[in-house]
């Protein structure tokens, strides 16, 4: 089994894709007015107007962003990318921070309320791992 995307559902698709455009400097690819991809090295992100749910089910129709799960980056500065995504996040949540586990991490939300991990490694085991 292989992880190929994942998928975020937006009540402002234009809004989200533009934030994540500028966050992760990918383009997105438009397939309609409710569905693009932003393709990054190993992920894509695919994004989806709250109408796409209704393709599935009526039921799933009232979506906000969600604090029970975190979308994380491998960047190559925190501290540096803060000073670029400072202006652009909805909220900054932790702004950059040295966690017991060896990473340095930046955590804030997308314009759906959905939290964004950037981080780098620092500790000598968390630099090993990501190596």
């Amino acid at each position: 089994m292989k992880l190929t995307s994942l998928r975020l559902i937006s009540r402002d698709i234009k809004a989200a894709v533009e934030f994540y455009e500028q966050a992760i400097g990918a383009t997105a690819q438009w397939y309609t007015e409710d569905f693009a991809e932003l393709s990054a090295d190993t992920i894509t992100i695919a994004i989806g107007s709250t109408r796409t749910m209704k393709m599935f089910s009526e039921g799933l129709t009232d979506f906000t962003g969600t604090k029970s799960a975190i979308i994380e980056f491998l960047v190559n500065n925190v501290d540096e990318e803060y000073e670029r995504i400072k202006n652009l996040a909805s909220e900054i949540i932790q702004e950059p921070t040295t966690m017991p586990w060896g990473n340095r991490s930046l955590l804030f939300c997308d314009p759906d309320g959905n939290m964004i991990n950037f981080f780098t490694p620092v500790s000598e085991e968390a630099v090993k791992k990501f190596s």
